[in-house]
C-alpha cells in the first residue's frame, strides 16, 4: 500500500466517511482537495497533507479525527513529520488573526496554544496553497457559503498572490475570475 492509500483507510477508520461536508462527505472533501494540489504540481507531501489538512479540525470545521494534544504522532507515523506538521498549522490557524494580512506579516496564529509562528517562504506558500485549494473547494461545493465565500476570495487572493505558487494562483484567479 501507498502513504495515500494508507493514509485514505485510516481516514475512513477516524470516520471521515461519516461527517458531512460541502457536497457530501468530510472524506470526499479530503480527497478533492488532495486530488486537486496534484493536479497543480503540489509536492507528495503538500497532496498527503490536503488529505489530511482537516485531522485537527479547523477554525471553520471544528470536527476533528485525532486530539491534537495526544494522537500527533499517530498521523505523523503514516504521513511523515513535514506534512503532520502542514496539517496541524492548517488545522491549528486562527484564521481571523492571521489570514487577512499573512503577505505582511507571514505569521500564522495557533487558536490551539495561543502562540505565533513565522513562517519561512516554502512553508508559508505551501500553507497559503492549501488554505487556497481548501477554500475553491468549498466555494465549488457548497451553494450557500459561495456568495460570501466567493466575495471574500476576490477580495484576499490579490493580498495572497505573491505568497502562493503560480499554478494555484491562476486556477483561483480562473474559478474567480479574476
Amino acid at each position: 500500500m501507498s502513504t495515500f492509500e494508507d493514509l485514505s483507510s485510516l481516514l475512513m477508520v477516524r470516520g471521515a466517511d461519516e461527517l458531512d461536508h460541502a457536497g457530501g462527505s468530510l472524506y470526499v472533501h479530503l480527497h478533492r482537495v488532495a486530488k486537486r494540489l496534484g493536479s497543480l504540481g503540489a509536492s507528495d507531501t503538500l497532496v498527503l497533507a490536503g488529505l489530511a489538512h482537516a485531522a485537527y479540525g479547523t477554525d471553520g470545521y471544528p470536527t476533528h479525527l485525532f486530539d491534537w494534544q495526544t494522537e500527533r504522532p499517530v498521523l505523523e507515523s503514516v504521513i511523515g513529520p513535514e506534512a503532520e506538521l502542514l496539517v496541524y498549522r492548517y488545522g491549528a490557524c486562527d484564521r481571523e488573526t492571521s489570514w487577512r494580512d499573512l503577505a505582511e506579516h507571514r505569521t500564522v496564529a495557533d487558536r490551539f496554544t495561543g502562540t505565533s509562528e513565522e513562517l519561512g517562504t516554502e512553508d508559508l506558500r505551501d500553507f497559503v496553497d492549501l488554505t487556497i485549494v481548501n477554500e475553491l473547494d468549498v466555494l465549488d461545493n457548497d451553494a450557500e457559503l459561495a456568495p460570501k465565500l466567493g466575495a471574500f476570495l476576490k477580495e484576499q487572493i490579490p493580498r495572497w498572490q505573491s505568497l502562493t505558487s503560480p499554478a494555484v494562483l491562476a486556477e483561483a484567479q480562473r474559478i474567480l475570475g479574476l
